[in-house]
Parts: structure tokens; sequence; C-alpha cells
């Protein structure tokens, strides 16, 4: 039996009449996204290159494959440098940075050093050649170099400082962020209805135009056999997944995921194979899926349950997955 999770509060208007679906999709941050936009007889906007501007934007602005971004001539600047903030870049940092003081460091825009030791990052990657796993020495020296450079944000004046070394790396925020971006940009269009995504991360409004909400079936570990999946009314829902099973190799006895730890330096060994959040913003989904994976189960749980976060953990086990939620989840259940 599969289990079906509706948002606790439904707005019961439809689509104007007369409202066509239509469709968008593209290639964006090394991956596809998509739109389907149930689009008002008075709407005449090009709402498809609307949307590339805003997914153009957060690329030239956050993207660690881009050298000249904002991101990268960050990551490359003199120690004690400020750095004006454009406005989605400081929506993204604020936020990650108060999600890493939350959850104690579990969650660190700032481990991108770690991120592309472990191979992870744009260049010198696992799946290229001549790649070694770092030894434990250059991780500790990471670490402890990370901890000496925490980058400063001036919120009142919209600046960042440099201290010297520090990595940024939005990797587990930006995604989520372009979706409601997506989101923002359809709804100052007149926009109310809708699904949009990107890299499989979703945030939905409204209803399609026969009335059936924005169905989507929750990301599953690929090797968890034939197990159905729940489903999710993505009605003024956001959701994300984060995973091992999607950047990954095998380092002795384990597999190092791209799920770090950034208070020991290493990939998590907590055998959480997935955890799923549901939430307002999809920006929350995927920074939030990210540091409960990191947390793992037990502490993660709790963490959620005391914030009211909607959360699904699937556990590995010599038994095959064990699923955990956070008692949000459970009342999105019907």
């Amino acid at each position: 039996m599969r289990d079906v999770l509706v948002p606790l509060d439904i707005d019961p208007v439809a689509p104007p009449l007369g409202s066509q679906l239509r469709k968008a999709a593209g290639r964006t941050m090394g991956t596809s996204w998509s739109a389907q936009m149930v689009v008002p007889s008075g709407v005449t906007a090009d709402l498809d290159a609307a949307l590339r501007r805003e997914l153009d934007e957060i690329v030239a602005q956050m993207s660690h494959w881009e050298e000249g971004s904002l991101l990268s001539r960050y990551n490359r600047a003199p120690g004690g440098s400020w750095h004006a903030l454009p406005p989605q870049f400081f929506d993204v940092i604020d936020f990650a940075l108060r999600v890493h003081d939350d959850t104690g460091g579990a969650y660190d825009p700032a481990a991108g050093a770690l991120v592309k030791l472990w191979g992870f990052g744009p260049v010198s990657r696992y799946d290229q050649a001549g790649f070694h796993a770092p030894a434990p020495g250059a991780v500790a020296a990471a670490v402890a170099a990370r901890a000496s450079s925490t980058p400063q944000l001036d919120r009142v004046g919209r600046r960042l400082l440099q201290p010297g070394g520090a990595i940024l790396d939005f990797s587990s925020s930006a995604k989520g962020y372009a979706v409601d971006r997506l989101a923002i940009c359809l709804e100052r269009h007149g926009i109310k209805h809708y699904l949009v995504e990107v890299g499989g991360e979703l945030r939905g409004a409204g209803v399609k135009p026969g009335g059936d909400p924005w169905w989507v079936e929750i990301e599953g570990v690929p090797d968890a056999g034939d197990a159905m999946q729940p489903i999710v009314a993505l009605h003024g829902l956001a959701i994300a997944t984060s995973g091992d099973y999607r950047s990954y190799y095998q380092h002795g006895p384990r597999r190092a995921s791209h799920t770090l730890d950034p208070r020991s330096g290493h990939p998590i060994a907590n055998d959480v194979a997935s955890c799923t959040v549901v939430t307002s913003t999809c920006m929350a989904a995927d920074a939030l899926s990210t540091a409960l994976g990191v947390m793992g189960v037990d502490t993660g749980i709790a963490f959620a349950d005391a914030r009211g976060i909607a959360a699904r953990y699937l556990l590995r086990s010599d038994g095959g997955l064990l699923e955990f939620t956070s008692a949000a989840w459970r009342k999105l259940l019907q």
C-alpha cells in the first residue's frame, strides 16, 4: 500500500476559466529543469525566457563550475576583502549560515575545500584518472583550516567578508533556491498554479487544469527493489531528497558519499541511504535534507520534531531499508 501525503492547508481557488497548461524545460547547473504552468488567458509574457533569465542569474552568481561567477571570485579573493552581494546571493548565504548555526555545523556552506578534497568538486573529481582519496592528515588539515576561516556576513550592509581561504560551495542549497526563484517568477507574472523542478527538487502550488493536485512520487533509493514510494500533493509545498547513491565511490569497506560531515571532514558513515524533507520552500528542503542526512536518524528526527519539519529517512540495514519519519511527516499522511 502506498503512503499519500496531503498538505494541511488547502487553497480551494481553481484556475481561471480559459487557462491553458504550458510547459517549459531545459538544462541548467549540470542538470535538467522543467516547469508546468496553468496560464490565464490574459498572460502574454514570454514565460520561458523569464524562467531562463532567473536560472542564468543564479548560475552567474553561485556556480562553482564557472570561474567568473561571484562565488568563484569570492573563493579566490584575498583575506580581509569585503564583497557586496546581490539579492539572490545574499538570500542563499544568509539562510545557509543560519542553518549552519542551528545544526551545530552539520551543514556548512563553506565546506568547499572538503568537497574538493574528496573528489566531488568541479576539478580533480573522483571519477577522473589519477584521483586518490585523501589521507587522514589532509582531511584534518582541511577541517582545521575551515575552523579558522569563517565567512562573516554583514546583514545590514549586505556584504560578505572573505577571511582568507574560505571556500564556499552552494551545491546543497542553490538548486533548491533556483526552484524557489522559478516559482517566484511565475507568481510575479500572475501564475498561481504550477509545478517547477530543478534536478529532481520540486515546488508546487494550486492545482492542474482539471482540479487534480500536482502528485509527485518521492524519490526512492535505486537498490531498494520494487517497493512503492510515497506520493505527495505539492500544493503550497516543496520537496528535496539527499541520498548516498547519487555521487559516491568505494573507499575501503564503505562507500564515500558526496554527503560529507563538515565536523569530521569525512563522508557520512551513519547508514543513511536517503533523507527527504517536505516544507514550504525548496531551498529549505534542499539544505535541511542534507543537514538531517549528516546528523543521522536519531539526532535528525529529534531536530525535525523540535522544529516541525516533515522528514523521512531510509536507513540501510542487513535486511534492506528501514523507514523513519518525523511527527510532522506523519501529520501529512492520509
